[in-house]
């Protein structure tokens, strides 16, 4: 007991061991300002720039198609057929009643050529003579009218027959024998012929800044070794209100024949920036009250700095303001710092050198 007691005065008179400041071992990456190239890339598809949505001129029922979808037409094929029986009944009215017209005419130039002859002779009066002028010219009239009638009944009849107006693929059939359409109603998608294009969304936020890139670039995933040049052709006015994103038609007029239809393609933006730039990791940044902040390294401890982002560049961001060339920034642990505490350099890269070249789906790249 007189030991015990003895221990426990002299653990009391002892002093607390003094507290060690914990340093935390962090990985660093020193900043260089250099150029960036923004580069963007969005998916998109081949599609042809002109795509004919093809319908009969008339009504009827559909009796025969002679095509079938991915089928390669010329001009003037038949494509499809309607039941050409009430067209053709149409047809031989309009060709009675010009028969009839016909008739009425010819009897009327011969009454009035006969009246003629007698008015010379004063046999008839001038107000007979009239009469028969007034008739026969009605009866011209009448002709005219059943001849104008015969011919468009005759272009109905022939528009029972859909054929290809140009060269092209059946790109979709819309409608099947028996089905009844109404006059107009696609039946058929051709894909013409010719010249292709890339169908791409862009963001909403890239929409102007690419508008102005003229060096554009596409890429077939079926063929990832050619590179062909492409020209933005066209960019919706208006954002597609499913995916918030603006269509731009991208033409490929070098494109080879390998390049098929709804073949799945890529678009590459590429653009030099006026100015040199820093570029950090993703890992490099954190968030603090006032904003998209970093730590910045001097004197074995760390600072949190409030910086400016310019973009994305694919798994890294650019730096628009805030920190300097030459200075160290974490780029791992950050998560983990408070003002003032004092780090261990693990390891030191530099950002020129250190990071390669990406692009992003949709997001800009720098290099």
């Amino acid at each position: 007991m007189l030991a015990t007691a003895l221990a426990l005065s002299l653990a009391g008179c002892s002093k607390p061991a003094p507290k060690v400041e914990e340093v935390r071992p962090v990985r660093v990456i020193r900043t260089a300002a250099k150029p960036v190239d923004v580069i963007a890339e969005f998916p998109g598809e081949v599609r042809p720039r002109v795509e004919s949505r093809l319908g009969f001129r008339v009504g009827g029922k559909i009796i025969s198609r002679k095509v079938d979808v991915g089928a390669t037409v010329k001009r003037g094929q038949v494509l499809m057929q309607l039941d050409p029986q009430d067209l053709q009944l149409a047809q031989a009215q309009a060709n009675a009643g010009l028969k009839a017209a016909e008739s009425n005419y010819q009897l009327a130039k011969a009454e009035l050529a006969r009246y003629q002859e007698l008015r010379e002779k004063n046999f008839v009066s001038q107000a007979v003579l009239d009469s028969k002028n007034t008739a026969y010219l009605a009866a011209r009239a009448s002709y005219d009218q059943a001849v104008a009638a015969y011919r468009s009944q005759s272009n109905m009849a022939g528009y029972a027959t859909l054929v290809a107006d140009a060269d092209g693929v059946v790109a979709g059939i819309d409608a099947e024998v028996g089905q009844v359409v109404a006059a107009g109603t696609p039946v058929l998608r051709l894909a013409q012929a010719g010249e292709k294009e890339i169908v791409i969304g862009i963001p909403e936020d890239k929409v102007d800044a690419l508008r102005r890139i003229s060096d554009v670039k596409v890429r077939i995933w079926a063929m990832p070794d050619a590179v062909f040049k492409g020209k933005i052709r066209e960019i919706a006015p208006m954002a597609d209100p499913a995916t918030r994103t603006y269509t731009a038609r991208v033409a490929i007029p070098d494109a080879p024949a390998g390049v098929k239809l709804g073949m799945t393609a890529y678009v590459t933006f590429a653009s030099a920036s006026p100015q040199a730039m820093l570029r950090l990791p993703l890992t490099a940044i954190f968030q603090d009250k006032n904003g998209s902040a970093v730590w910045v390294v001097e004197n074995g401890a760390v600072k949190p700095v409030p910086v400016q982002l310019a973009g994305p560049a694919g798994n890294d961001v650019l730096i628009a303001g805030g920190i300097a060339p030459g200075q160290s920034v974490v780029t791992a642990g950050v998560n983990l710092l408070k003002p003032g505490q004092k780090v261990k350099i693990l390891d030191e890269e530099n950002a020129g050198t250190s990071v390669a070249t990406s692009s992003g789906n949709g997001a800009g790249a720098g290099k």
